[in-house]
């Protein structure tokens, strides 16, 4: 299984204290959310940025890349595309924080739209929690199964336009409803006239949220 590699953003200084992974939509690539790095950057000084590129080419177009195919849209399909996609993305984690020599409470994981599904797949259960997961225009893939297989349970901010008419907005609230069942805490933000897109309002309230929960390790 080849590691997932993509653009990053370090800190102007110091060292890395924590470390914010940035989970694309179908289609894109990690050039699609690193743009976050910079505005998150203000309220995370010393975080280190990773947007890896999904790692399969994307089947509608000759450039772009997906976590899985959107070509079948029903629950089982997509249950089989995110589980086949995770072990791409608990190895990337498992090594950054082995290169950063940091604990899971110092990494947060952000994902937009089929990123999203990924994070709200991979975060759960993983056997120590992560800081934080933040989910853009998402969806909780299988809700049915979280509970029995969630192994930890971190802290989810959810943002959704309720304009979107790629993934409605009826998919946060199922989402939010499934994670609270679960025992997850959970914070949700719903965006009025917002598409299938990241505003500045619901970008600065994910950055607030990374700061808040996920941990700087310890000054050297």
């Amino acid at each position: 299984m080849p590691r997932l590699s993509g653009p990053s953003l370090l800190p102007r200084e110091g060292p890395v204290r924590r470390v914010v992974v940035l989970l694309h939509g179908v289609g894109a690539d990690g050039n699609d959310l690193i743009g976050l790095a910079p505005l998150f950057r203000r309220w995370l000084p010393d975080a280190a940025f990773y947007a890896p590129d999904a790692p399969f080419p994307f089947d509608r177009a000759p450039y772009g890349r997906q976590w899985f195919s959107l070509q079948d849209l029903s629950p089982a399909a997509l249950l089989r595309g995110v589980e086949r996609a995770a072990p791409y993305v608990h190895e990337f984690l498992d090594h950054l924080l082995e290169r950063h020599r940091l604990q899971p409470e110092h990494l947060g994981l952000v994902g937009f739209s089929q990123g999203t599904m990924m994070a709200l797949q991979v975060a759960p259960r993983r056997e120590r929690a992560i800081g934080a997961v933040v989910g853009y225009s998402g969806a909780l893939v299988a809700p049915e199964r979280l509970a029995a297989e969630a192994r930890s349970r971190p802290p989810v901010l959810l943002v959704h336009g309720d304009a979107d008419p790629v993934v409605p907005v009826d998919a946060l609230h199922q989402a939010v409803a499934a994670l609270q069942a679960a025992g997850f805490p959970v914070q949700w933000l719903v965006r009025p006239g917002l598409g299938h897109s990241i505003d500045e309002v619901g970008a600065e309230a994910g950055a607030r949220f990374l700061r808040d929960f996920v941990r700087p390790a310890a000054a050297e």
